[in-house]
């Protein structure tokens, strides 16, 4: 059973930064692919970035693309964000999620394993 653990939300001002982080349990988290999701109240949980298990391949949303980098260290079981040039529209709960199913990387029912979440607020 794999759990996940996310840290580093908070609020920032409008063009700031912040890097969250996502630390897994297990010994397996080197082969598997890992996720970034956020959910803004009111709104449907939205795809942010993934990345795959080696860590070679990256994908963003259209959203953030250019402002956000997904990363990892398998020898930490963790995962980050980074994220830069923060919007308002950027505040919600970001999530971390293992990929679970084949098929696309930007789709929310193909991961799993879901962390508790951690606030963003991004200030105007």
């Amino acid at each position: 059973q794999v759990q996940l653990v996310e840290s580093g939300g908070g609020l920032v001002q409008a063009g700031g930064s912040l890097s969250l982080s996502c630390a897994a349990s297990g010994r397996s988290f080197s082969s598997y692919a890992m996720g970034w999701f956020r959910q803004a109240p009111g709104k449907e949980r939205e795809f942010v970035a993934a990345i795959s298990s080696s860590g070679a391949a990256t994908y963003y949303g259209d959203s953030v693309k250019g402002r956000f980098t997904i990363s990892r260290d398998n020898a930490k079981n963790t995962v980050y964000l980074q994220m830069s040039s923060l919007k308002p529209e950027d505040t919600a709960v970001y999530y971390c999620a293992r990929k679970i199913a084949g098929g696309s990387y930007y789709q929310v029912p193909n991961f799993g394993s879901w962390g508790q979440g951690t606030q963003v607020t991004v200030s105007s």
